[in-house]
């Protein structure tokens, strides 16, 4: 579903955020994304949903190079970052009626897919308030419903436990595992390595922007716990 090929994208200074990175996340797929502060998991994941040009390598969405055909790409595409930015002059539940909108979801579905995900996170009685007086942790989850009513074909995600509470955290988690039974593929990065090794198919661990280390869970971390594999990895020079 996701092609990343020889990926590389440096900055101003020349330093390479990404250096000649090589992923695959197949459908279906929950893949976890882990690294240092600075390693270039967010740069990677900009790149991926479009937001970064980079000066190599080739992004495949679903088979469409993501350069040649950015719209189409983008259309099977959720992303949320780690602070997302919302609409706030909206209510909730217009904010969810424009995405719904751009996305051309049909308003039955729209209605019974919100209405599923609100009580889901408890946000159902809080849709008419201004996003503004939201709570970050509010904010996020209404950034979580408008990705997740649209059903998409790949769900990208940076840091998405950030700021949610354990109940909201554990909802997310069995949404992820019921998506990816419908063949959504699903590419997040995440600092919490407990969750990423008890919900991933696939982990790859990013060290200065080059991988360090990719595969199945079992093949990635053996015999070990992901932390102590990751720890081993980033503290080797």
């Amino acid at each position: 579903m996701l092609e990343i090929i020889n990926l590389t994208k440096s900055y101003d200074n020349n330093k390479k955020a990404v250096d000649d990175l090589s992923l695959t996340i197949n459908d279906g797929e929950i893949f976890g994304f882990i690294g240092h502060n600075g390693a270039g998991k967010t740069t990677t994941i900009k790149c991926c949903v479009g937001i970064l040009t980079y000066e190599k390598g080739e992004i495949l969405i679903d088979g469409l190079s993501l350069i040649n055909n950015p719209v189409e790409c983008k259309k099977k595409i959720a992303y949320i970052p780690d602070n997302p930015d919302l609409y706030e002059q909206l209510t909730g539940i217009q904010y969810l009626n424009f995405i719904s909108d751009i996305y051309e979801i049909e308003k039955e579905v729209r209605r019974e897919r919100i209405e599923k995900y609100s009580t889901i996170f408890e946000m159902n009685n809080r849709l008419n308030e201004i996003i503004s007086s939201y709570s970050h942790g509010m904010k996020q989850k209404l950034a979580l419903i408008s990705a997740f009513i649209r059903k998409p074909r790949l769900l990208i995600l940076d840091e998405p436990f950030v700021g949610l509470d354990p109940k909201s955290s554990y909802e997310v988690k069995k949404i992820m595992k019921e998506l990816c039974e419908e063949k959504c593929s699903i590419f997040f990065s995440t600092h919490v390595l407990e969750v990423a090794e008890k919900l991933c198919d696939k982990v790859a661990i990013i060290k200065s922007g080059k991988l360090v280390a990719s595969g199945t869970m079992d093949e990635v971390k053996g015999n070990q716990s992901l932390e102590d594999v990751f720890l081993e990895l980033i503290n080797h020079e």
